[in-house]
């Protein structure tokens, strides 16, 4: 039975708590633990990715959790350090300043507050329409390409070798080189923790298979001396709590960021829309993707003041929080808890972790995120969006990350552009026996009626368009024998008319007068078209009462003029 969420719309924060009963306590605690043992090894992870120390991945989960806690909407929804984001945002600030120093640490705290001022506007402002920017099949390949850059800056560690600079094929190519001096031990670490992750996983999300795998490596490495043996460790965490501070960063720095920032944002909001409506915290009532942007916005701008990188919801952990019983977001806030006691009482237990662990921990994140079935629909189904998966994949491995990304929300745009250019002018027959009026096609029983020319666009009219409407509307007409005498034209694929397209239908329209052909619009159905038609002052050159509910009924009234 559906929980009543009547009362939340009068939580400013901690809406999830609204509806928090006793009864709930149970499942949120066991979410929350589980949760904590799937984050630790994760963030650590993911904030080695981005060139930060282990415990600035902590800070940004705790900031993340805490921040989406108070102002999200979704019950379920976990956010904190991401694999996605961090590689594009750290390939952005590699270019402005050395990974690890202070200087890289401050620009990744003011993106962090860029990021999440952009998500609150976006929230505000009501943009969730800004997640619908990237296509499926421009995902597929940016989450393909992204995972090519996690699999090569992770090898390194894996192998136990050191790190190349350049770019990423450039990298990969190094690797190659040199993979007859691969370190043994961190090898069989590394794909030891990636076997025993991707088998937990195989077996249930719910085993913190990465947590067993850090312990199982830790204690390898202490045990038999490994570090002697060219086996890397995180080293000293230090045990230091958040603490709230502005970053020191230049004003035309911050500029240099904006763009990175916008990037990383609308991205953000794409995983966050996607997340929130995969799981959905009343499956009777759609998803409040505004006011969860408002959450992941509130969580990067914390990250932000506590030394930390921008958030992101993560669909696997919010997956896992979903599954073990989770009810509220204290689930997210038990886990927050729990790397916070971590950080304050056992850092200590940090140190000996290796390098090559965390490496597998990603190399599994890296692999996962790789949508193969989804790759495979796609070509079968639609090789040149298939096209658009290489493109875009290419884009993000070839280009610097950043750039990559924005090649691909472009590519995505222009399939957008294209598809709508594609909508092209179908002709309508008569279907016997009936009033029905359908576009002709080799599985369409249907007769043209003389005289009678009935046509229609299967899409928006707009700039993109409407010259090549105009043209095709006239050919049908110049094509047609005998010259037909009355043009319908079945309107309710035209859901929007712009400037352009309303002075072609004023131009078709008047060239069909001078023609001595009477044009009628059946099925405006759009209120935008309907609106354009008044706006545009187009019933100046087509009579009101040529406008009907159906094309029957047009051309029952004016066919006689055929």
């Amino acid at each position: 039975m559906a929980r009543d969420h009547t009362p939340r719309a009068k939580w400013p924060i901690f809406r999830s708590l609204a509806g928090f009963r006793p009864s709930d306590l149970p499942g949120d605690l066991i979410a929350g633990l589980t949760l904590a043992a799937i984050a630790i090894p994760e963030q650590m992870a993911t904030a080695r990715l981005g060139g930060f120390s282990p415990q600035i991945g902590f800070f940004a989960f705790m900031a993340g959790s805490l921040g989406f806690a108070m102002f999200g909407a979704n019950r379920f929804l976990s956010c904190g350090a991401d694999s996605t984001i961090t590689p594009i945002f750290a390939g952005g600030l590699a270019l402005m300043a050395t990974a690890g120093t202070p200087e890289y640490q401050s620009l990744a705290m003011a993106l962090a507050l860029m990021v999440g001022a952009i998500m609150v506007a976006g929230s505000l402002f009501k943009l969730g329409w800004i997640a619908n920017l990237l296509s499926t099949p421009v995902t597929v390949g940016f989450l393909a390409g992204i995972s090519v850059h996690i699999l090569v800056s992770q090898l390194p560690g894996v192998l136990g070798l050191a790190s190349p600079d350049g770019p990423t094929l450039y990298k990969l190519g190094v690797l190659a080189g040199e993979i007859d001096k691969t370190n043994p031990y961190t090898l069989v670490i590394g794909l030891g923790v990636l076997a025993l992750v991707a088998g937990s996983e195989k077996i249930s999300a719910r085993i913190p298979g990465a947590l067993i795998g850090l312990v199982a490596a830790t204690i390898a490495v202490i045990a038999w001396h490994l570090e002697s043996k060219g086996v890397k460790v995180v080293g000293t965490v230090p045990g230091t709590l958040p603490t709230p501070s502005l970053p020191v960063v230049a004003p035309e720095r911050w500029v240099k960021l904006s763009s990175l920032a916008i990037l990383i944002a609308v991205v953000v909001m794409v995983q966050t829309a996607a997340t929130t409506r995969s799981f959905l915290s009343d499956p009777d009532k759609p998803a409040d993707v505004d006011r969860d942007f408002l959450g992941a916005g509130a969580g990067s701008l914390l990250a932000g003041l506590f030394g930390a990188f921008p958030v992101n919801a993560s669909p696997p952990r919010t997956g896992i929080v979903s599954e073990t019983g989770g009810r509220t977001q204290l689930g997210g806030l038990v886990a927050a808890g729990i790397v916070l006691a971590l950080l304050a009482f056992g850092a200590t237990l940090l140190q000996h972790v290796p390098d090559a662990a965390l490496g597998g921990v990603l190399l599994f994140v890296a692999l996962r995120i790789i949508r193969v079935k989804q790759i495979v629909a796609i070509f079968h189904q639609s090789f040149y969006e298939f096209l658009l998966v290489v493109a875009t994949a290419a884009a993000i491995i070839v280009l610097p990350i950043e750039q990559g990304v924005a090649v691909g929300i472009a590519l995505s745009l222009l399939h957008g552009i294209w598809t709508t250019t594609r909508g092209r002018v179908v002709e309508f027959v008569h279907v016997p026996g009936t009033t029905i009026w359908w576009p002709s096609g080799p599985h369409t029983s249907g007769e043209p009626k003389p005289g009678i020319a009935v046509v229609g666009l299967q899409a928006p009219l707009s700039f993109l368009n409407a010259e090549g409407f105009h043209g095709a509307v006239l050919k049908a007409i110049g094509a047609s024998t005998p010259k037909p005498r009355l043009l319908v034209i079945e309107a309710s694929g035209m859901i929007e008319i712009d400037f352009t397209a309303a002075q072609c239908l004023h131009d078709l329209f008047r060239e069909c007068r001078e023609d001595s052909v009477t044009v009628a619009v059946a099925r405006l159905e759009s209120s935008r078209a309907q609106d354009a038609f008044e706006r545009f002052n187009l019933y100046e050159v087509l009579p009101r009462d040529h406008v009907f509910h159906s094309v029957d009924e047009a051309v029952r009234a004016l066919g006689g003029q055929a």
